[in-house]
């Protein structure tokens, strides 16, 4: 960027300062709804259930102002080289965000029905997807906001754990589904849940993907030896 004036140059760095905030305040509401989502299944809470599917409109207007404000730097300040790509990136995991905050709503929305039944035993399946979908998902923020390519970069590898998993528990469920019986409709839930906690893996390894790309202008998508080297590189310093 060629700023024309100091003016013009804190009117920028006040719009960058004002992008990240917005995108950190996006993640951590749409860890919120995703973690009151699974604990609203699994310790059958309805109240908790009930505000994710209430805040999800803050997370949807979060991702429109970012979206506007991206768009005002793009316009406004034509920004270059590491600038411009916060901008893009920004964008890009809001829009990740957003999707995973709807997958938390679809978890809310299953569990609210199943809660008007006595609880179901394979509900306790669900814990250990939902804790490494997790923990993906919060390194992907990290790798955004401490600029960390070799964190955003290893998630790829970390996500195969957590569809390893998955396909057990989507047999295991599968199988008793197949056996009828009058929980099948809850047991096609909780297919839909692990399913949408898979999901929430994949969107946490393309933010991930996103970060890389702001810190070290690479992108490594679909190309699993590149990814391998920016973690490898990053840390060897």
């Amino acid at each position: 960027m060629h700023p024309e004036s100091p003016h013009i140059i804190r009117e920028f760095d006040e719009a960058i300062r004002y992008l990240r905030r917005e995108v950190i305040a996006m993640a951590g509401q749409t860890r919120l709804n995703l973690e009151r989502a699974i604990q609203g299944l699994l310790e059958r809470d309805l109240d908790r259930c009930k505000a994710v599917v209430a805040d999800d409109s803050d997370v949807d207007d979060l991702q429109r102002s970012i979206d506007s404000t991206g768009m005002d730097i793009l316009v406004r300040f034509h920004p270059v080289a590491s600038d411009l790509r916060l901008v893009i990136s920004s964008m890009k995991i809001a829009a990740n965000l957003e999707r995973v905050s709807d997958h938390a709503v679809n978890i809310a929305k299953r569990a609210k029905k199943m809660l008007k039944r006595s609880e179901l035993s394979e509900i306790k399946l669900i814990e250990p997807v939902y804790g490494i979908a997790d923990k993906i998902l919060r390194d992907a923020i990290e790798s955004y906001t401490d600029r960390n390519s070799s964190l955003g970069a290893s998630l790829n590898e970390r996500d195969k754990e957590l569809d390893r998993l998955h396909k057990n528990v989507i047999s295991t469920l599968s199988g008793l589904l197949e056996e009828g019986g009058e929980r099948a409709e809850d047991l096609l839930h909780l297919i839909f849940v692990a399913r949408s906690l898979e999901r929430v893996g994949d969107l946490a390894v393309n933010i991930g993907e996103d970060s890389v790309f702001l810190g070290s202008a690479q992108d490594i998508r679909h190309d699993r030896k590149l990814a391998a080297e920016v973690v490898a590189e990053e840390g060897d310093e």
